[in-house]
């Protein structure tokens, strides 16, 4: 092994290894999104067709354009209180709030009624969100945390956020679970590996029909608390959340943990904090934490039939019929994109969950 070949976040995990023996996965994820001075988020904005991977915002304006009628649909479903605090969770580029904004003319009440807070770590990504947001008179603020939100009506939209929040990953042994780590092999790189010593808190909190796992299965599950924090935020405020994610609806037994760059799968050990690291969401466990708070559980439902129960059908009819007629396919393109139900397409992958105060009985997007 060349050290001279390390990115600076390798050394310092390195040295952490050399010193506690092993790295959880949790803290090994955390990192390398993290880390104030060379995690992925808080030195690279690599998003869109020439970054590291495109969401749906970067596909088609129809996305945010969507997102922003559902936003008012909720703020009249609340009440249409006066003074709502638009919530978006890792805004990327700002461009899915942005397209949010525009699309929100069409009920000017709600838009005077909007007051933008950007949950953000990102010093680069922020930069971006604000060159977007600039030029809108919406009066916007950022936060580093849910924690730092005021108090108050609110709407939350969260997407592709929560998939990159660390996970913990358990490894079912012959003795029970183990916690998967990160250690130095024989040959000095990363591998992935298990604590020594099983732990039975694992026994006690995993789902009743994850403990037959079979040896060597792998369960994961959230490290952080984001689903009761949103939960209770909806309850107090009377709001609702908005969560679009990569996951599946049943907790279940499966390594999901993958690493993107330049729209390409990497391997996961190789130069942290030069590439994504994502793991997908588990709506089921989402949704009970959530519940455990108070909040209503809407969905989830897949992103294909939520956006077509929004109208993107009838969106792209209207952006076809303005636009050049050579253009038609690439808004066509866009739906496909966004909608499709093939196994691995975004429309049938992507789940979307809402979350309310339990006065609400009834979102757009969750009919059934």
């Amino acid at each position: 092994m060349k050290t001279d070949t390390l990115t600076p976040l390798e050394a310092e995990i390195r040295r952490r290894i050399e010193s506690a023996g092993s790295l959880p996965v949790w803290q090994y994820m955390e990192l390398c999104l993290t880390h104030p001075e060379h995690g992925y988020y808080c030195t690279r904005g690599r998003i869109g067709a020439g970054g590291d991977f495109t969401t749906a915002p970067e596909i088609s304006q129809m996305f945010g354009e969507l997102i922003g009628i559902w936003a008012a649909a909720a703020w009249r479903a609340m009440g249409a209180p006066e003074n709502v605090r638009l919530v978006e969770l890792g805004p990327g580029r700002g461009t899915m709030m942005l397209d949010a904004l525009r699309a929100a003319k069409v009920v000017p009440a709600f838009r005077a009624a909007i007051v933008l807070h950007m949950v953000e770590i990102s010093p680069v990504l922020e930069d971006l969100q604000r060159q977007a947001l600039i030029a809108t008179d919406v009066p916007v603020s950022w936060h580093r945390t849910l924690d730092d939100l005021p108090a108050g009506p609110l709407i939350i939209v969260a997407n592709e956020f929560i998939d990159a929040l660390p996970v913990h990953q358990a490894v079912m042994c012959a003795d029970g679970w183990h916690e998967r780590v990160i250690k130095l092999g024989e040959d000095e790189e990363l591998h992935f590996s298990i604590d020594r010593d099983p732990s039975p808190l694992f026994d006690d909190f995993l789902p009743g029909e994850i403990r037959n796992a079979r040896i060597g299965e792998i369960f994961e599950w959230r490290a952080d608390h984001i689903a009761l924090e949103i939960g209770q935020r909806v309850v107090r405020s009377g709001g609702v959340a908005l969560i679009i994610d990569y996951g599946h609806v049943r907790s279940a037994i499966g390594d999901t943990l993958q690493a993107v760059s330049r729209h390409g799968f990497v391997d996961p050990l190789a130069d942290p904090g030069m590439a994504d690291l994502t793991a997908h969401v588990d709506f089921r466990a989402l949704a009970q934490a959530a519940e455990g708070m108070g909040a209503r559980v809407h969905g989830p439902v897949t992103q294909a039939r939520f956006l077509r129960r929004l109208g993107i059908g009838q969106r792209a009819s209207v952006l076809k019929a303005a636009a050049p007629a050579d253009y038609a396919s690439t808004i066509d393109a866009a739906v496909g994109r966004l909608t499709d139900e093939d196994r691995l397409g975004m429309g049938q992958l992507i789940k979307v969950l809402a979350l309310s105060n339990p006065k609400l009985h009834s979102l757009p997007g969750f009919e059934a």
